[in-house]
């Protein structure tokens, strides 16, 4: 049998086709008017009052800066993952060369590295590509026509003991402390002096304990992760003082 096929003139044809379009357009419209779809109009608005997002930065850094009173200052940097810094500064002066540790936590903002020492005292620094500029204590460019830069290095952390205060406990053969300044919790590369010093004074009731002690940091991998993780060596005794908190 033939099945009989309906036909329309070229012009209903073109009519329907104009049709097609001005539907696809009318709903191509409404989807553009959903949140998103205005990518480019919308991207002035989304930047305003949004930092720059953060770039990946080396570890270390060092240089020599100026000394108002010796040759210079040998300078070491180190960030931490775990948001904490370390600076190594060696005042070099002949004979009479001296050597000072700090540690503290570390921000980066768009422009500026901030760090924060156990004082609350801040230091600041500006990216510039691959080092690192010192800046004045408020934080404004240095004006000099000497070096205040640090250069990208590969280096351990340093040994130079640092004083450092906080909260000590030794539970289930794990030796924590967490520091008072910067409230950074540290696991302990414990020692038979750390211990017995703890036990007196903790009468064996497992509960923190203020320690005062000089100790350096390193990155040790954790016994059970494998994760490198910042740890606190020793530097001597330390003194507990049975009763006393952070804010004593």
């Amino acid at each position: 049998f033939d099945i009989p096929v309906s036909s329309s003139p070229a012009g209903e044809d073109k009519d329907i086709n104009v049709k097609k379009l001005l539907l696809a357009a009318a709903a191509l419209g409404m989807l553009c008017a959903l949140p998103g779809c205005n990518n480019r109009s919308d991207e002035p608005l989304q930047k305003v009052g949004q930092q720059e997002k953060l770039q990946p930065m080396p570890q270390s850094w060092r240089g020599v800066v100026p000394c108002a009173d010796c040759e210079g200052i040998e300078t070491s940097l180190f960030l931490n993952q775990d948001g904490t810094w370390v600076m190594n500064e060696h005042y070099l002066k002949g004979a009479k060369s001296a050597t000072f540790g700090s540690w503290g936590r570390w921000a980066r903002t768009a422009e500026k590295l901030v760090l924060t020492d156990g004082r609350g005292e801040k230091r600041y620094f500006r990216v510039k590509g691959d080092r690192l500029e010192m800046l004045a204590r408020d934080g404004s460019p240095i004006v000099s026509s000497n070096s205040y830069t640090l250069a990208p290095v590969k280096a351990s952390l340093p040994t130079t003991p640092m004083a450092m205060r906080g909260m000590y406990i030794y539970s289930a053969d794990v030796a924590m402390f967490t520091d008072c300044a910067t409230g950074v919790r540290l696991p302990v590369d414990n020692t038979i002096a750390l211990e017995e010093g703890y036990a007196a004074a903790s009468r064996s009731s497992e509960k923190p304990v203020l320690l005062v002690i000089k100790g350096h940091l390193t990155l040790e991998p954790n016994p059970d992760s494998g994760a490198m993780e910042t740890l606190l060596v020793p530097d001597g005794r330390g003194e507990f003082q049975a009763g006393k908190a952070c804010a004593d």
